[in-house]
């Protein structure tokens, strides 16, 4: 990832800093395992409810699946000191993480059934986006991140939109009852919440934002404080790691 013009070099890295920097990965690694456990558990309950081909049409699992997998990359990256996934790509799995969380601790948390595994539903529903969340304030963006490149992240949620809608009639099934238009309000209905949700999606796209700059702006700060004529420049693998991504 291209960083900001204004950032020239790397601020050189606290020992304090590179030394967490293999628990960090661990704890990335573990989560990422744990979600796809989660995974794997929710489609072998599908599976057998014969619900397996519409397991890859949830916004819940496609975003988790996302997630885990950046998790996944992330915590091998810093436990190489290697550079990890582009910080733009961290950012569309944090919105989409925590739109699946809001949409279903507000909306659909009241409607489990007898197929729901709590321990399950926790773990893609609240546990994975509050990772996501504080991964991404933990270890910010190396450089700052502009609306406009962010405004890239809408582009998923809208195709997933477009084939949920277009899919939905052909195999008489929606993956959320607010998408459905047998429903009553039909399409009108559908289209409300659609509106609704998609300026959801845009308010925490651009929090998710301010808030990796603005936490971003505190690390740099913090580390340049820390820095020091002693210290030793860290080896080019990890200043390519720093300067692209956490």
């Amino acid at each position: 990832m291209r960083s900001d013009p204004a950032v020239t070099s790397d601020p050189i890295q606290p020992a304090s800093r590179l030394a967490a920097r293999p628990v960090a990965g661990a704890l990335r690694t573990a989560l990422a395992v744990l979600a796809l456990v989660a995974l794997v558990v929710g489609y072998d309950r599908d599976v057998h409810t014969g619900d397996a081909v519409n397991f890859f049409f949830y916004f819940t699992d496609l975003s988790n699946l996302f997630g885990a997998a950046l998790l996944l990359l992330g915590g091998r990256a810093l436990l190489r000191g290697r550079a990890g996934v582009p910080d733009l790509v961290r950012g569309a799995a944090v919105l989409y993480l925590i739109i699946t969380g809001l949409v279903y601790w507000t909306l659909l948390a009241g409607q489990a059934t007898a197929a729901t595994i709590t321990w399950q539903n926790d773990i893609v529903h609240a546990v994975m986006p509050c990772a996501l969340v504080l991964d991404w304030l933990l270890l910010p963006p190396a450089a700052r991140l502009g609306y406009g490149r962010a405004s890239r992240w809408l582009v998923f949620p809208v195709l997933y939109l477009a084939v949920s809608l277009i899919r939905g009639p052909l195999v008489h099934w929606w993956p959320y009852g607010f998408l459905d238009p047998r429903k009553p309000g039909g399409y009108m209905h559908v289209t409300t919440w659609s509106l609704i949700v998609t300026t959801v999606f845009v308010v925490f796209m651009a929090l998710v934002v301010l808030a990796g700059n603005q936490f971003s702006s505190r690390r740099s700060d913090s580390a340049a404080g820390s820095g020091d004529a002693s210290a030793s420049p860290e080896p080019s693998s990890e200043r390519n790691f720093s300067t692209r991504s956490a």
